[in-house]
């Protein structure tokens, strides 16, 4: 049997030996197709801290409390997928609803 590896499909995640076992192989594409999911999620959250801290530079605080249950749940739901930490997501959440109450 032959288990080449196509580059260009997995481009994402290139091992730094080349898999010669067919398990090996399957590893390696759920490995690219995990890291797809995350880079994804990690984005999600980069994204949601950035639209955040954006409402807070403008000082308005009405925005901002709207957006925060949604700020919450998107970092919850990062949280659980295990891309940041739990404490890490109460910890930014926390520091950001101090910063819109004293807006």
């Amino acid at each position: 049997m032959n288990y080449l590896i196509d580059r260009y499909y997995f481009s994402s995640y290139t091992p730094a030996h080349m898999a010669n076992t067919k398990s090996a192989i399957k590893r390696i594409r759920r490995i690219s197709k995990q890291t797809s999911v995350n880079k994804i999620r990690k984005s999600r959250y980069k994204n949601a801290i950035k639209k955040m801290n954006i409402l807070l530079e403008k000082k308005d605080k009405s925005e901002a409390l709207e957006f925060l249950p949604k700020f919450n749940s998107e970092l919850m739901k990062i949280a659980k997928t295990g891309i940041i930490k739990k404490q890490n997501a109460s910890r930014n959440i926390s520091r950001i609803t101090k910063k819109i109450s004293s807006i």
